[in-house]
């Protein structure tokens, strides 16, 4: 028996617009850093947590996510990692954005749309562009030194 999340819920859950709770001004993680962000819905009775993390040996790889109920991760953006296979054996390369399916989590991965990610070389306009796909209507504080 599945306990996750509907397609109906994926999709009014991922375009509900999101604000940050606070003015805290969070600092961008270092090689191997994670940082964890809070968002609200508008009416205040949604929680979700905007995740970024870097990876430790390699130095462009990043991940940013957003999760509901504090265990779905309802999209994902995999930059500079090892390609992902999907459950159907298909390969896809770095970067990919992950979407929960209901059934299959956030197993599966495609390209990054380019009408959402149009510069997907640069990390800070992914992490910008990821924000916006996920509807991030008052984007956190993000104090950004170097994204490599």
């Amino acid at each position: 028996m599945d306990f996750g999340l509907s397609q109906s819920e994926v999709n009014t859950l991922l375009t509900m617009e999101k604000f940050r709770v606070d003015e805290t001004k969070h600092l961008f993680p270092g090689l191997g850093g994670y940082l964890k962000i809070p968002l609200k819905s508008k009416d205040q009775r949604e929680e979700f947590l905007l995740d970024i993390s870097r990876g430790r040996i390699v130095l462009k790889k990043h991940t940013f996510q957003i999760r509901t109920g504090l265990i779905y991760v309802l999209a994902r953006v995999d930059i500079a990692g090892a390609p992902h296979r999907n459950p159907d054996g298909e390969e896809i390369g770095c970067p990919h954005l992950h979407i929960y399916r209901p059934g299959a989590d956030d197993k599966w991965a495609s390209p990054l749309p380019p009408e959402f990610f149009a510069d997907q070389e640069n990390v800070e306009r992914i992490l910008e562009d990821f924000m916006n796909f996920c509807n991030i209507s008052k984007k956190p504080f993000i104090q950004r030194e170097s994204l490599i």
